[in-house]
């Protein structure tokens, strides 16, 4: 379907695979997202791993599974009435782990419902959200799945929401519906650009 979110993924994703030297340019923004104000005062904090081209976590990751610091990372299920969901695991070790959707890191199915290991949505203090497009407000294009759609509005008010892409992937202006989420922050390798945060498009 050619509608405009469409076009935007189409060139979104060809930048995004197009970028040169992803390992030295995901460590430069991972490091970034460590000198947050607000990342360094959470207390617990959604990473994702990263799959294709996004920017790489992995890495950061496993150095902030050392810290004093609830890691918790999102997985893909569905919720009671069969749509796209994110569940919240509380990582500790990656050994817990095994290849899910998409080649994806996730907790084993027959531990999803562990009491110590599932994390609510209104506990996180902070969320590192990929993305295929930003734009310098916040605005996010996402897969199109809905996964995040769906995990944002349950967060507490003062949850921080911060956009994680390569410079080569942001945009003028993200085309946002009235159920899309604006991010907090969006930081890419050259900047941390503040966004609307969650506000109604209008």
């Amino acid at each position: 379907m050619n509608t405009p979110k469409a076009q935007q993924r189409l060139q979104a994703y060809a930048a995004r695979n197009a970028q040169a030297d992803k390992d030295v340019v995901s460590h430069i923004i991972c490091e970034k997202i460590l000198l947050l104000p607000a990342y360094q005062q959470a207390k617990t904090v959604l990473w994702y791993l990263h799959c294709r081209s996004e920017v790489r976590t992995q890495a950061t990751l496993l150095t902030q599974l050392t810290t004093d610091k609830r890691i918790v990372i999102p997985y893909c299920t569905e919720d009671s009435q069969g749509f796209n969901s994110l569940g919240c695991w509380h990582l500790e070790d990656f050994a817990e782990l095994v290849a899910g959707t998409w080649g994806i890191l996730e907790p084993p199915k027959h531990r999803w419902q562990e009491p110590d290991k599932v994390i609510a949505p209104e506990q996180l203090d902070v969320l590192l959200v990929p993305g295929v497009a930003f734009d310098r407000h916040g605005g996010r294009l996402g897969n199109g799945a809905g996964y995040y759609d769906r995990l944002l509005p349950h967060l507490r008010s003062d949850a921080l929401i911060v956009g994680v892409c390569y410079e080569s992937q942001l945009i003028d202006e993200c085309f946002m519906e009235a159920h899309d989420v604006y991010m907090d922050f969006v930081i890419t390798e050259q900047d941390c650009y503040p966004g609307f945060g969650r506000r109604s498009f209008c």
